[in-house]
This record gives structure tokens, C-alpha cells and sequence, in this order.
């Protein structure tokens, strides 16, 4: 438990060893060009696919109504396999941080991660049908924690990358824009494909979003995607290796690590991103473990009216793309961040304020699928810019933490924040599959066929738990206090430390 409180430089340096060996000043690296940003943000496309395939809007539909476990069971189940990998994060971020080979400490993890991920991908759709209650949840818990380890010994490394790759206040914004365009966009897409291509429901596939094969073809296709994405995007920023922060090797023993972890979580700016950082896992959680759920069952849209809605995000992230850095840099990250909140909790409520007043069209209609996407848009494209906001101030908190502990330790740092936003994103999961039990939801339930009864005691206790959390994290981001020039002294001071490049 931390005192909320940063440890003086001093008393870390006479009790933890925490700084890192001197090393040589490196060459100034090059401009970052379009293609390493392109690249670098083209990688977070397989964190989008994951994204996508790892959902709680698609696995709850899938195992609830599908396969047909307990939707209590399978929320517990995905907040099991979140928090195991959560605690596996910051052990890949540290491996990461310490290892040393010739394609430095991030890109080895990252091509190493493509094959597995892809297969992981792959298998997990193909449970045994022999297979009992009990053994469907064990095959589901095994290959879900397979894939999400997997796919972090891409993720991790890749994210402890962006603070080197762009020092610059203004820089990182814009390149970690490009992160989050290739996110969204690539979960919007693989959203898309699923609902309108795999789960269409039309004369050749009447079961729509309950045909169990689609899935599995929908697996194939998203293992060759994620493969090709990791492999090409790790090649685009290979040419930076040699320029990117080599620490001189250090030996830690358990107990000085333990000692690294605690001087970083106590950071106090770092301490309200991490609180904001639970509660929006929380409220994702929720979100998209009854997502499918409110759009089928409640707007009842057809899985290929789905896919029109959440195939507005990649024109919001471009939105954002171009609009992130350049109004960031004319008001200012935190203000910008704060609106965004603001914005996001208008455009997400609205439909389901309206539908309590009676001022929406009704469910299934056009107008009410055209109110949908408009909404949906405006709730992304404000998302983005808080996640664009929120990930460039993160940076600015681990170039703040270097300076006073003498650690480059980003991959640690990076990881953390996995598993807080994890955990957040676990507690939602087992929230929203309780929800789904408490309202007894029916399994494998024909759209059109529930109670609407249910549905409204599901949206009104749901929706309050996803917006009041989102609105609670607003407030603790609020106090973050690293600003423009904060950052340019600590990166002045990095700079006068740096080490050698890779050979």
C-alpha cells in the first residue's frame, strides 16, 4: 500500500541502488519518418484483432449463447484468465527490459510472438464437443490465457517502444495517434467482417450470431491476419534498433526488484493514471461483456446492422488521427483529455436516455440504426482522443520516473498498467455476467424473443455502472501535474544521461 508520496532521489539511491550504470552519450537518431510511424502504429492493428477476438461482447455471446455455459460462469471465467494475465504483464515488461541480443530488447519478443498468437487464434474455437460443462470451461480458461499471453510478448514491448521512439511532448502524441487509429480501426474492421461476413444472417446461415462453424472460420481468418501484422510491423521499426536505449546489464536480486516496483507505483502523478486506468477497465468491462447483448436484444439489429455501427470507428480514429495532436497542442493534453470524457459520456447515454423518454425511433428501424451509428461515432472518436491523451501523458509519467530513479525501466512500467487495466476490465467481465444471471437471461435466446422486460432492468442498472465509472476516473485524472515544461527538463536530463546505442 502505497503512502501516495514519491520517495526522494537520495534515499532511493542510498537504499534500493536503483540507478544504472553510467553509460555513453548515443548519436542523435534520425527524424522519425511517416513509414516507422505508419509501421508502428500498423502493429497495434494486432491488438485490435485480438481485441476483437478476446472481447467480452464476442466471447459472452459466444459461450453463453453458443456453446451455452452460464453467462455468471463465463464472465468468471474471461476475469480469470484477465488477472492471471495481468500478473504476467509486468514479468514480460522486466524480461523485456533486461534482455540483450542483437535485435535489442523489444523486437525479439515481438517476432517471437506471431506464431503462437496466430495459433492460439486458431485452436480456441475448435473446443471438443465431447466435452462436458466443466470441461468447455477449462478448454475455454486454457486457450484464453495461451492466446492473451501470447499476444503480450508483442503488445508490451511494442508500447515500452513509443518513449523512444518519439522523446518529443508533441511528437509522441501524434505518433501514438497513429496507435490508436490502427486499434480501433483494425477492431472496427475485424468487428465488421465478423458481423457482416462470418455471422450475416441471411437464407445461407439462419442461425446468424449462434452458427458455431462461422466462428471457427472467422478464428482462421483472424490468426493470418494478426501473424502478417506483427511480422510486418516489427520489420518497420527494425531499422531503429540501433538507436534505441541500451542500459548497462544490471543484476537485481528479488528484493530490489520488489524495492524498483514500489518507487514506481509511488510516483504520484503515475498514481492518478493507474486510478483512472482501473475504473475505465471496469467500465469497458461492462461495456463490451453485454454489448452484443444491448444491440441485439434491445435495438434488435441484425448481427449485419452491428456491423454498420461499429464500422463507424475507423472514421473516427481518423477523426482523431488528424484532430489528437494539433488541438492537444493548441489547449493542452489534460484539457483536451477532460473533454473528451465529457463527450464520450454524452454520445454513449444518449440513445438510452432518449429510449426512456420516448424520442427514439423504433427498435429495428433504419432511423433508429442511423441514431446508433451517428452516437457510436461520436462515443468512439471521443474515446480515441482520450486514450491518445491519456497513453502520451503516460509516456511523459515514465520519462518523469527515469529522471528520478535513474531506470529506464518502461517495459515494467508498461506493464503495470496492463494489469490495472486488466483487473478493472476483469471485475466488468464478472459484473456483467452476474447482471446477465440476475436478469435471467435466457441461453441461446433468438433475438426478438426476450422479454423486454429483462432487457430494460439489464440497460438500467448496466448503464449507470459503465458512465459513473468513467465519470469518477475524470475526476482523479484531473489532478495529473506533469505539464509541457516539466517534461522538457526531464527529457533535457535524459539526454545528459542517455546510454549507448546497440551495436
Amino acid at each position: 500500500m502505497t503512502t501516495g508520496t514519491e520517495v526522494p532521489v537520495s534515499e532511493v539511491d542510498a537504499t534500493v541502488a536503483l540507478r544504472e550504470p553510467a553509460a555513453e552519450q548515443p548519436g542523435s537518431p534520425p527524424p522519425l519518418g511517416f513509414g516507422v510511424r505508419l509501421g508502428y502504429g500498423f502493429g497495434s492493428l494486432a491488438y485490435g484483432v485480438s481485441a476483437t477476438v478476446l472481447s467480452g461482447s464476442v466471447l459472452q455471446l459466444y459461450f453463453n449463447q453458443v456453446i451455452g455455459l452460464n453467462a455468471a460462469w463465463v464472465g468468471i471465467a474471461l476475469a480469470l484468465t484477465i488477472m492471471v494475465d495481468s500478473v504476467i504483464d509486468p514479468m514480460i515488461g522486466r524480461f523485456s527490459d533486461n534482455l540483450r541480443s542483437r535485435w535489442g530488447r523489444r523486437h525479439l519478443l515481438m517476432y517471437a510472438s506471431a506464431l503462437p498468437s496466430a495459433i492460439g487464434i486458431v485452436l480456441m474455437w475448435h473446443a471438443p464437443q465431447t466435452l462436458g460443462t466443466t470441461g468447455l470451461l477449462v478448454f475455454m480458461i486454457g486457450m484464453l490465457l495461451f492466446v492473451r499471453i501470447a499476444v503480450s510478448f508483442y503488445e508490451i514491448p511494442s508500447l515500452a517502444l513509443a518513449p523512444e521512439l518519439a522523446p518529443d511532448y508533441h511528437d509522441r502524441t501524434a505518433l501514438i495517434a497513429w496507435r490508436y487509429f490502427f486499434i480501433y480501426g483494425g477492431a472496427a474492421a475485424m468487428n465488421a467482417i465478423l458481423y457482416q461476413v462470418f455471422l450475416r444472417e441471411d437464407a445461407a446461415n439462419p442461425l446468424g450470431a449462434l452458427n458455431r462453424e462461422r466462428y471457427a472460420e472467422f478464428g482462421l481468418f483472424a490468426a493470418v491476419v494478426i501473424f502478417v501484422v506483427i511480422i510486418t510491423a516489427s520489420l518497420s521499426t527494425h531499422g531503429r534498433i540501433r538507436h534505441l536505449h541500451v542500459p548497462a546489464v544490471r543484476r537485481t536480486t528479488l528484493g530490489q526488484s520488489f524495492k524498483e516496483m514500489l518507487f514506481i507505483i509511488s510516483h504520484r502523478p503515475l498514481q492518478f493514471l493507474m486510478g483512472t486506468t482501473l475504473l475505465n477497465g471496469f467500465g469497458g468491462g461492462v461495456q463490451f461483456g453485454l454489448q452484443a447483448y444491448f444491440f441485439l436484444h434491445f435495438w434488435l439489429l441484425k448481427p449485419q446492422d452491428l456491423a454498420y455501427v461499429l464500422f463507424a470507428s475507423p472514421f473516427a480514429a481518423i477523426l482523431m488521427l488528424w484532430g489528437a495532436p494539433r488541438i492537444s497542442a493548441r489547449i493542452g493534453k489534460k484539457p483536451f483529455l477532460m473533454a473528451c470524457y465529457v463527450g464520450w459520456a454524452i454520445s454513449f447515454s444518449f440513445p438510452f436516455v432518449g429510449q426512456g423518454l420516448g424520442l427514439t425511433p423504433p427498435a429495428g428501424s433504419g432511423a433508429l440504426l442511423a441514431l446508433l451509428i451517428v452516437s457510436g461515432f461520436l462515443a468512439v472518436a471521443f474515446s480515441i482522443g482520450f486514450l491518445i491523451m491519456f497513453n502520451s501523458l503516460l509516456a511523459d509519467a515514465a520519462d518523469d520516473i527515469a529522471v528520478k530513479s535513474g531506470l529506464r525501466s518502461e517495459g515494467v512500467l508498461y506493464g503495470a498498467f496492463g494489469l490495472l487495466d486488466k483487473w478493472g476490465a476483469a471485475i466488468g467481465a464478472v459484473v456483467a455476467g452476474l447482471l446477465l444471471t440476475w436478469v435471467a437471461f435466457p441461453a441461446k435466446a433468438i433475438p426478438g424473443t426476450v422479454d423486454m422486460s429483462i432487457m430494460s432492468q439489464l440497460i438500467f442498472t448496466a448503464v449507470p455502472l459503465i458512465v459513473g465509472g468513467n465519470i469518477i476516473a475524470m475526476f482523479i485524472v484531473s489532478r495529473f501535474s506533469i505539464d509541457q515544461a516539466t517534461h522538457e527538463a526531464n527529457l533535457e536530463a535524459l539526454r545528459g544521461g542517455a546510454s549507448r546505442p546497440a551495436p
